[in-house]
């Protein structure tokens, strides 16, 4: 069993925002597959198979913050080692609209990614970001809260078929490597 994980702030408020690219992702996930997302206690949680491999996709609805409070109870109930967590979320220091994986490494100052740190208690979790790029240094909770315009939806929408075919690659367990190389070509 995969678990893949969105990070997003959840109500609508926060829709279209640099923050919830881990959730718009998620959302493009399950209609690919066609299928739903249902509430459970702090998350929303949607059940497809991939190639005969079960897959959860998550969307916490903890706040960014607290992210880590509704991955871990997933975690717990269906069994779920870290390997097999992928993460989906923003980059704020990265360009925007540039892809990187990375796999056992620190939450690179994303609150959200030290709370499931910090809740699974290791780092040995893939991640996917997706750059957001603050090159005007704004105020950084401002920026991360505010929307993308048209032409910057349109962009960030033009990886999710990339992400998709990384994600597809993960659930098959393929390497590092190929999941990395899949993303920037």
């Amino acid at each position: 069993m995969k678990l893949i994980v969105g990070l997003g702030n959840p109500g609508t408020k926060y829709d279209n925002t640099r923050h919830n690219v881990g959730f718009m992702f998620v959302n493009y996930m399950a209609d690919a597959y066609h299928v739903k997302f249902s509430r459970k206690n702090n998350y929303e949680i949607a059940e497809l198979n991939i190639k005969g491999e079960k897959v959860l996709l998550l969307k916490p609805q903890t706040f960014m913050n607290l992210s880590g409070e509704a991955v871990i109870a997933v975690c717990n109930f269906y069994k779920i080692a870290p390997k097999d967590i992928l993460v989906i979320c923003d980059d704020l220091d990265m360009m925007f609209g540039k892809l990187r994986v990375k796999e056992n490494s620190s939450s690179g100052g994303h609150n959200g990614l030290k709370n499931i740190i910090n809740h699974l208690h290791t780092q040995e979790f893939m991640r996917i970001k997706i750059g957001i790029n603050n090159e005007f240094k704004r105020d950084v909770k401002s920026f991360v809260l505010s929307k993308f315009s048209k032409d910057e939806t349109a962009q960030i929408e033009q990886l999710y078929s990339k992400i998709l075919q990384s994600c597809e690659l993960f659930i098959e367990e393929q390497s590092i490597d190929a999941i990395r190389n899949k993303l920037l070509n």
